[in-house]
């Protein structure tokens, strides 16, 4: 496991973390858009 290997499961992490506070927040609506919002968020950060 190197340092990119890391970095992507911490990133992966906050990002997960900041789209269960969005959607807890929300009361549960707009669960598609924050999965989609999520999804994007890793693709710029992950690569």
């Amino acid at each position: 496991m190197g340092l990119d290997d890391i970095t992507e499961k911490g990133s992966d992490a906050g990002i997960e973390k900041a789209g269960d506070a969005a959607e807890q927040k929300a009361g549960g609506k707009g669960g598609d858009k924050i999965d989609k919002a999520q999804q994007a968020a890793d693709d710029k950060i992950g690569k």
